[in-house]
């Protein structure tokens, strides 16, 4: 599944060749400066790069014997290359190679993924735009609150995603730095000068200090930024699979011609995309908290991180973006049905219209104790009432608007001192909550397509 999803370039970024190629390119260029300041003989950083192969197969050989994979990398160049291969490696040691290869992996695949994340959020502003004003219940504690549009609901969650953009966009900075200041970072042997011609070639930053490792926390807020993210992308799947419960059913993940849900029970159809990230939100989660125990090294460095982040570092970018790929495909073909929410809105007989009637009463004058307290009272008689109802009366009487609610408080003596016949009509309207969407619109989105954005669907009052 996995492999359907993922697009191509991100595997490549941690594919074995790939990164012996810039180990390669890395060790050239470290040449290169010293070449051009005069401390390696001139023509012969081109004649390596002319001669020099990546064997995988040899690097591996060789590494069974050595146990070290820098080592084996270099000791197979010496076969193609011949005596010019002394020269290269002069001054470093193997995490300047490593650690500042590893910064270009992390920052190509933190591209690809905020690529990703920018396909996630066209398709929720055009949906969040398609339902602005598709009306639905708010739930709170999983209980009805007061109604909403689903398109308020995306517009939350591209503002959130906005969030997390900001976020890896700072991170891809802190990342995309290089060190090639020696084995204890002292820059020993060579100078600053190599390190910062270097990783200007590559298009990163020199880290202004260093031991013989770039500092893990930048490691850690790369692999804590992608966990916040899959996180957020578990928030949205686990919203779909409750709206899609049978009990809800306000949106449905879209089942294609052919597409089976069960083994025994051939009326399935089960979220299952959705289930799929919520479960791998928890592989990045737990590679984040292997992230921030990379942190603490002994002295100025040990090899613990080292087994750690050539698992969590592909593992975390290639899931994010099947991730990313995937919750986008879910949103821009999920199946929204207006009717069942719409249903589902009026499924209380009125009762989620109780705060804007206590409003109401206190405005006119009422006592805010009494005001409650009669609301209250009126709420708890509807809400038994339909219990005792039962679903199909309920679901023809709520086809009225305000239901058995509405009737009971025109009928109390303190609410009508207060208030209107009209006026109680008027607490049933669910557009009174949507009348300041285009406002909320204009603060996540800007003033484009705020103005006449949108299908107005027709809301039931």
């Amino acid at each position: 599944m996995i492999e359907r999803y993922t697009l191509p370039r991100m595997k490549a970024i941690w594919d074995l060749a790939h990164k012996y190629q810039i180990w390669l390119d890395v060790e050239l260029l470290a040449c290169e400066a010293l070449e051009r300041a005069g401390e390696v003989p001139k023509g012969v950083t081109a004649r390596i790069r002319k001669k020099a192969r990546i064997d995988v197969d040899r690097i591996a050989e060789i590494e069974k014997v050595t146990k070290h994979d820098v080592i084996a990398f270099l000791e197979s160049l010496i076969e193609p290359v011949g005596p010019d291969a002394r020269l290269l490696h002069k001054g470093l040691t193997s995490s300047d190679v490593v650690d500042t290869s590893l910064a270009v992996q992390m920052r190509d695949a933190l591209d690809i993924i905020l690529s990703d994340l920018d396909a996630l959020l066209g398709v929720l502003k055009q949906r969040a735009f398609e339902h602005r004003h598709t009306v639905m219940v708010g739930r709170s504690h999983g209980i009805h609150g007061e109604p909403i549009s689903f398109g308020f609901k995306l517009a939350i969650w591209y503002e959130e995603c906005q969030r997390h953009r900001r976020r890896l966009q700072a991170v891809r900075e802190e990342i995309a730095v290089g060190k090639l200041s020696g084995a204890m970072g002292t820059f020993a042997h060579l100078g600053p000068e190599v390190e910062e011609y270097v990783c200007g070639k590559l298009g990163l930053t020199p880290d202004p200090v260093s031991s013989q490792i770039v500092q893990r926390d930048r490691h850690a807020a790369y692999l804590s930024a992608l966990a916040l993210l899959a996180a957020s992308i578990e928030k949205y799947a686990t919203e779909i699979r409750h709206l899609q419960r049978t009990e809800v059913l306000e949106a449905e993940e879209f089942f294609a011609e052919g597409q089976k849900g069960s083994s025994a029970m051939p009326h399935k159809r089960n979220p299952i995309a959705s289930e799929n990230l919520c479960g791998l939100a928890r592989v990045v989660r737990a590679n984040s908290v292997a992230g921030l125990e990379n942190v603490a090294l002994w002295h100025e460095r040990d090899i613990s991180h080292s087994s750690v982040e050539r698992i969590v570092m592909p593992d975390s970018t290639i899931l994010v973006d099947y991730m990313l790929v995937r919750i986008t495909d879910l949103i821009r073909n999920l199946l929204i049905y207006p009717d069942r929410m719409q249903r589902n809105l009026d499924l209380t007989e009125g009762l989620v219209y109780s705060q804007r009637l206590l409003l109401l009463l206190v405005e006119r004058g009422a006592q805010r104790k009494e005001a409650y307290e009669a609301v209250q009272r009126n709420a708890m008689q509807a809400w038994e009432g339909w219990h005792r109802a039962g679903k199909e009366s309920v679901l023809a009487e709520s086809r009225r608007a305000g239901g058995v609610f509405k009737d009971l408080v025109g009928k109390d003596p303190l609410i009508t001192r207060y208030l209107t016949t009209k006026e109680i009509d008027d607490c049933f309207d669910p557009r009174y909550y949507l009348r300041h969407l285009d406002q909320i619109y204009r603060r996540v989105f800007g003033r484009e397509r705020t103005a006449r954005g949108g299908e107005r669907r027709r809301i039931r009052s």
